[in-house]
C-alpha cells in the first residue's frame, strides 16, 4: 500500500468549456498552478470536481488527464465513488484505479442510508472489500452530498485495521470527532481536514494536512501552515486567524466564486459549473472575492520569503 503524503490534497474544480463539456486546455494550466503553489498531491474526481454531475466516462477520463498533466510531479488521488448497489461501486471502483492515479477515495455516504447502523455500514464495507482485490491505496471521504456521514472513531479503526486504507478526508469540523479518530495510533491511515478553522488546532493534534475547498483560492498558504506551523508557532498562528475567517466565503456560491478567484490568478476557467447557477453570483459577491484575494496576496508576499 502507497503511502499518501503529508500536507496539502486540493480538492480539485473541474474547469468546463464554453459547450459545457469539460476543458482540458484549462485542466492542466490549473494543475500547473496547483504544484507551482506547493501542493503535495491532488484530489480529483471529487464534490469540487462535481462529481455527481459527471458520466462514469467523464470521470474516468478527468482522472487520467489529472495524472497525465501531474506528469508524475505530484501524486493524484481520485473519488468519483456514486454509485448506489456494491457490485457497482465495486465495478467503478476497478475503473477508477485502471486510470494510473495512486489512491481511490472511497464516500462514506455510499455505504449506508442515511439513519443506518454502522453495524450496516461495516457490513457493506466488508462486502466491498471481498470483491474489489485491486491492490491501490484506498481513502474515505466525508462527503457532505447527498448527505454527510462521519465516521464514528470505531469505523476509522475498523478501516485502519484491514490495512487497506491510508487517506480520511474528515468534514467533521469538531476537534473533538478529530482526536478522537487519531486515537487509533496507525501511522498508514492518516486524518486530512477540510476544515480551515480547525486546521492549525488539527496539525498540532497528529493530523496530516489539509484537504479542502479553499485549496482553490490560497492554496500556498496552506502549503505553508501545514510545513512549517511547529517551528514557527506565532506566524502560523497569525495566518491561522486569516485562514479560518477566510473560509466563511465557502458559504458563497460555491464552486463559481472559486472559479471568479481562480480567473484572478490568471487562469483561463469559466464561470461555469453544472451544480452552481453563475447568475446567482452577484456583484456583492465578486467584490468579496477580490477584496478577500488582495488579502491573500499580502499574506502570500509576506510568507513565501520565510518558506
Amino acid at each position: 500500500m502507497k503511502s499518501i503524503a503529508n500536507g496539502v490534497w486540493p480538492t480539485m474544480i473541474t474547469p468546463y468549456s464554453a459547450d459545457g463539456t469539460i476543458d482540458y486546455s484549462a485542466l492542466e494550466k490549473l494543475i500547473d498552478w496547483y504544484i507551482e503553489n506547493g501542493v503535495t498531491g491532488l484530489f480529483a474526481v471529487c464534490q469540487s470536481s462535481e462529481m455527481f454531475h459527471l458520466s462514469l466516462a467523464e470521470r474516468l477520463t478527468l482522472a487520467r488527464a489529472c495524472v497525465k498533466f501531474a506528469r508524475g510531479r505530484v501524486p493524484v488521488i481520485a473519488s468519483g465513488h456514486v454509485a448506489e448497489t456494491i457490485s457497482d461501486q465495486v465495478d467503478e471502483a476497478l475503473a477508477m484505479a485502471d486510470t494510473g492515479i495512486d489512491a481511490i477515495v472511497l464516500v462514506s455516504n455510499r455505504f449506508v442510508r442515511k439513519g443506518e447502523s454502522d453495524d450496516v455500514f461495516k457490513h457493506n464495507l466488508d462486502a466491498f472489500l471481498s470483491s474489489f482485490h485491486y491492490d491501490i491505496t484506498l481513502g474515505f471521504y466525508e462527503c457532505p452530498a447527498p448527505y454527510k456521514r462521519l465516521l464514528s472513531p470505531e469505523l476509522v479503526a475498523h478501516c485502519a485495521a484491514t490495512g487497506r486504507f491510508g487517506f480520511l478526508k474528515d468534514t467533521s469540523c469538531s476537534m473533538s470527532s478529530i482526536t478522537a479518530k487519531l486515537k487509533i495510533g496507525n501511522s498508514n491511515f492518516k486524518l486530512f481536514n477540510a476544515n480551515a478553522a480547525t486546521l492549525l488546532a488539527s496539525l498540532k493534534a497528529g493530523a496530516a494536512g489539509y484537504s479542502g475547498v479553499m485549496t482553490n483560492f490560497h492554496p500556498d498558504l496552506y502549503s505553508w501552515i501545514c510545513a512549517h506551523w511547529m517551528e514557527e508557532p506565532e506566524s502560523a498562528a497569525q495566518l491561522q486567524d486569516f485562514l479560518g475567517l477566510a473560509s466563511v466565503i465557502e458559504c458563497q456560491l460555491y464552486p463559481i466564486n472559486a472559479m471568479y478567484a481562480l480567473q484572478l490568478e490568471g487562469l483561463p476557467v469559466r464561470l461555469h459549473s453544472r451544480r452552481a447557477d453563475a447568475r446567482q453570483f452577484t456583484e456583492s459577491m465578486r467584490l468579496e472575492v477580490e477584496q478577500m484575494m488582495r488579502l491573500s496576496h499580502r499574506f502570500s508576499e509576506k510568507y513565501r520569503n520565510r518558506a
